[in-house]
């Protein structure tokens, strides 16, 4: 018998028997897949089919690739030197594009810009775009989608429109920091990484003796994860197939999940109309789960619509049966990651190695009540692709700049502690990127969420300690850093589901399963807008690949408040309806609320977004009815007020309060306290002074008195 054959089944024998020519590995998550592309080359190579020279096999992670040739290597067929080559598609084209220069272009050195950080920020600052770390980010971010999608800077702002992207800054400013960066590298000689792809294509495309001289020593290809191939690394597997078609690919469009990245499954999903006679194989058998993960990651995909929906393959568990998978609610963020932590230590105990155990969660910013609960609970942990919360650049930052704030003499007694320690937590942070709204961005999201994460502790360690000072939640704050040092082999994994991609574990935690954190809250309808239907399918497919990260434990889990003690706004994820059994003590569990009804805009009757807005009781747009003699009223009363109490004055009321007052000039304490940020404790003590401005009666000592400044 073949031994590329031995212990497979009959569809993975089905693929690797396949004649040489296009073939398409449909291949659900834990079927084999690495196992049958390996067999299929060695298969090949040992009957003849192709020399192993000639074989160019690519995936996206030097970690798979790696994997690869260890495989190959094992089956006799050695995967360095001359042999079977198994790489990235960028460590190919760099290796090409070494050899094919001088022959393209001449005696022309370049070098290859392995970070761009400096340039895009250089770039950005001619074209006075936003040049904060996280900005920066998203801008070389946008610029890798655009040159992966084909789209050159003249491009950009169309295609940006047209394709509804969220883009860090004006569409038009990103075009223009996307040109300026081009153009920088022009004129050092400097190839990024979509550069070597680019003039790897342009080699083959345009000189017709080096296509051939390529395609004499490659002549069979193999292509891994293809759902994630981009526009631009099609044009390289085009520009190094040319006429023929002995290509094989192995991907699945469920597990789609790098759309934001520029990755597009439309080759996956058009391979056979682009090859007719295409061999197709479906592996369907799932070695990795027990039959009920299987089961549930099956009810998952399977409520997915669109096109890919339509290819979606149905998993069949090979393993022997497991428990069912746990589903739970808890009342707030606090408590369910103590009692994942308590579901992790009886794993522990049980005999599951920590290493076998992994929390997933949507986006960095969630690991860090896990950090804290593991740690309290003893148990070693490691934050993969990406850094423990403490040690982010964005919270080392946001400490320097509280103990800053602390190290004031001109702080009046009080201003930080008590009530006031939250507002002035956030005036702190404020110039470090913290808003009243989400920002637009991936990077400066993140950036954005982890700031929030740390005011919402220290609103947290206030609830329990009602006198906090700043001093105190200093101290508090680096206790928690000192104590998060756990080694990083042989414990518990925290990741990010994007992170999880490609990996797997024995018992797999998702937390954080609501609706607007998966789906996350850009891929949903605001201000009465529909959802981004194709991102909230991107979402589910992303909770699809949490699933099936499990080989045998599987629990699922949210919360309804982030803060202990918190109100209960947040709703499972719309994800799980129909998935939980009832069985589970969450099916006795009354279904999701309905969402709180929407605030409206006053002047246009849309949906408010935005604590702003909100506040305002209009959208930012709408055109403002401000009273101007009452606001300036208001501000000489909150002048004269922070002087008494010896407080800065936004601890009295902020701008935006003192806006929304005199805009919405309420005529009693009702309509006073409806105006977010004033409560029972503000009206006790600013009430009477607030509703007699504004009905005309100026409070003794304001008159004649120097305007505020702004």
């Amino acid at each position: 018998m073949d031994a590329a054959l031995q212990g497979l089944d009959p569809e993975q024998t089905a693929a690797v028997l396949a004649p040489r020519g296009p073939v398409c590995v449909l291949a659900g998550a834990g079927t084999g897949k690495t196992r049958t592309i390996t067999r299929r080359i060695a298969h090949l190579v040992a009957h003849g089919h192709v020399a192993a020279g000639q074989v160019l096999a690519v995936t996206f992670t030097a970690r798979a690739a790696g994997e690869m040739r260890m495989r190959l290597r094992a089956l006799g067929v050695d995967g360095g030197g001359g042999a079977v080559q198994a790489r990235t598609f960028h460590a190919a084209a760099l290796r090409q594009l070494k050899y094919f220069w001088p022959r393209v272009v001449g005696e022309v050195d370049w070098q290859l810009l392995d970070r761009k950080f400096a340039a895009v920020g250089q770039a950005a600052s001619r074209a006075g775009a936003p040049t904060t770390k996280e900005s920066v980010r998203d801008l070389a971010g946008e610029i890798e989608w655009a040159k992966s999608s084909l789209i050159v800077p003249e491009q950009y702002a169309a295609a940006a429109a047209r394709l509804h992207r969220d883009t860090p800054a004006p569409p038009e400013q990103v075009a223009a920091v996307y040109a300026g960066y081009e153009e920088l590298k022009a004129s050092s000689t400097l190839l990024d990484f979509d550069d070597l792809l680019l003039h790897t294509a342009a080699a083959l495309e345009e000189n017709s003796s080096v296509a051939e001289e390529f395609r004499d020593r490659y002549r069979c290809f193999v292509v891994d994860e293809y759902q994630d191939v981009t526009p631009l690394q099609q044009r390289v597997l085009d520009a190094w197939l040319g006429p023929r078609d002995d290509l094989t690919v192995v991907g699945d469009a469920n597990q789609t999940i790098y759309s934001f990245a520029g990755a597009s499954p439309q080759h996956l999903l058009d391979f056979s109309r682009r090859f007719p006679d295409a061999t197709v194989v479906r592996l369907e058998r799932d070695y990795r789960s027990t039959p009920q993960v299987v089961d549930l990651a099956n009810k998952t995909i399977g409520a997915a619509r669109g096109r890919i929906a339509g290819t979606r393959l149905k998993l069949v568990g090979q393993r022997p049966p497991g428990p069912e998978p746990r589903f739970n609610e808890y009342d707030d963020e606090p408590a369910e990651a103590v009692a994942v932590a308590q579901r992790i230590a009886a794993l522990i105990k049980d005999g599951t190695p920590a290493s076998e155990i992994a929390v997933l969660y949507r986006i960095n910013a969630q690991s860090e009540q896990f950090e804290n609960a593991l740690t309290e609970a003893g148990i070693p942990y490691q934050v993969r692709g990406g850094e423990g919360f403490f040690q982010r650049q964005e919270i080392r930052q946001a400490a320097d700049a509280l103990r800053r704030t602390a190290a004031r003499d001109d702080l009046p007694e009080g201003a930080d502690s008590g009530e006031n320690l939250i507002a002035l937590v956030r005036a702190a942070l404020a110039p470090l990127g913290l808003t009243d709204a989400e920002p637009p961005g991936a990077q400066a999201r993140e950036r954005w969420t982890s700031l929030r994460s740390l005011v919402s502790l220290a609103e947290e360690l206030r609830v329990h300690e009602p006198d906090l000072t700043l001093d105190g939640l200093l101290r508090e704050l680096g206790r928690r850093a000192d104590s998060r040092h756990p080694p990083v082999v042989e414990g518990v994994t925290l990741a990010s589901l994007h992170a999880a991609k490609g990996l797997e574990w024995d018992a797999v935690f998702l937390a954080g399963v609501t609706d607007g954190m998966l789906p996350i809250t850009h891929a949903l309808g605001s201000g009465g807008a529909p959802d981004d239907e194709a991102a909230v399918e991107e979402e589910r497919r992303l909770l699809y690949v949490g699933v099936t990260r499990a080989r045998v434990h599987l629990s699922l889990s949210w919360a309804l408040a982030r803060n202990e003690g918190g109100r209960k706004t947040r709703r499972r994820s719309r994800f799980l309806h129909g998935l939980i059994p009832d069985s589970s003590p969450a099916s006795k569990i009354a279904p999701p609320r309905r969402e709180r009804k929407r605030a409206r805009c006053r002047i246009c009757g849309k949906a408010l977004v935005g604590a702003t807005d909100t506040k305002l009781g209009r959208c930012a747009g709408c055109p403002s009815d401000l009273d101007d003699d009452v606001f300036a009223a208001l501000k000489d009363w909150r002048r004269d007020k922070s002087r008494e109490l010896d407080v800065p004055a936004f601890v009295i009321f902020t701008d935006a309060t003192l806006t929304a007052i005199a805009e919405q000039l309420p005529t009693g304490d009702r309509a006073l306290t409806a105006i977010p940020g004033i409560g029972a404790a503000k009206l006790e003590r600013f009430g009477r002074d607030v509703l007699a401005i504004v009905a005309g009666d100026r409070p003794p000592g304001t008159d004649g008195a120097p305007p505020e400044p702004a």
